[in-house]
């Protein structure tokens, strides 16, 4: 159980004597909850900006040091659980656009870490856009103010098959049209891959004007292309 070092404890009785407690470990009660998105509509936030981007974070923990794996990447010793982020490229893609499509390299650390069991996340936050209307205060568009979210859960292959008959190939160079080491070619091997988001964790932005928590599976998946096509994002236009 979490517990605060005794001397901090020390510290922070006489103070909250003299004066109004801070929340530090809790958010306070808000005076105007009605305006805070409810879940079902920050996952429709969430779906709309995994829609709108095609980049995200891919975090995953290094397996346990082997000697043979270290010594064929050059990898320092002392790595086994400890976590990375990189850089991926994904598709928001029927027939599963609530589970990204990953152009999936063998090669790639990420993906060997979740061969070998990591965990996966795929995080985003949504950007404005650069010709943005003015904001309704000072905070619009403070990062600390704008959605962010961390997807969890785990890699499936595609066939190529499946891939050409659902046009999910085709969905994903569109987004993608530089990507040169898709499945077959010459470079590095190559296949099609999704991830089948397990849980949320969504943070909408500051508590007293955003749903900060996570999303159930269901209401994640049960969100409709209709929904995403509608939505607004702070300085879309329509927003």
């Amino acid at each position: 159980m979490f517990s605060l070092p005794a001397f901090l404890v020390f510290i922070y009785v006489p103070y909250a004597r003299s004066q109004v407690p801070q929340y530090v470990l809790s958010n306070p009660s808000l005076p105007h909850t009605d305006c805070i998105p409810t879940i079902h509509e920050s996952a429709v936030q969430a779906r709309r900006i995994l829609n709108l981007s095609s980049i995200a974070t891919f975090s995953t923990v290094f397996p346990t040091d082997d000697d043979s794996v270290g010594a064929s990447e050059n990898r320092p010793n002392g790595l086994g659980g400890v976590p990375i982020g990189l850089m991926e490229y994904y598709a928001s893609c029927n027939p599963h656009p609530y589970d990204p499509t990953i152009l999936a390299v063998t090669i790639a650390t990420s993906i060997k870490n979740a061969h070998a069991g990591s965990n996966v996340t795929l995080s985003l936050r949504y950007h404005p856009p650069p010709d943005h209307s003015p904001g309704k205060d000072q905070f619009t568009y403070s990062p600390a103010n704008l959605p962010r979210f961390s997807l969890v859960g785990y890699i499936v292959p595609i066939s190529e098959d499946e891939a050409r008959k659902t046009g999910i190939d085709d969905c994903f160079m569109q987004r993608h049209p530089e990507v040169i080491w898709q499945p077959g070619n010459d470079i590095h091997e190559s296949w099609w891959a999704k991830l089948v988001v397990e849980e949320v964790y969504w943070f909408g932005g500051f508590g007293d004007r955003a749903y900060i928590g996570w999303i159930p599976a269901e209401e994640w998946r049960g969100v409709t292309q209709e929904e995403v096509a509608q939505a607004r994002l702070p300085g879309e236009h329509g927003f």
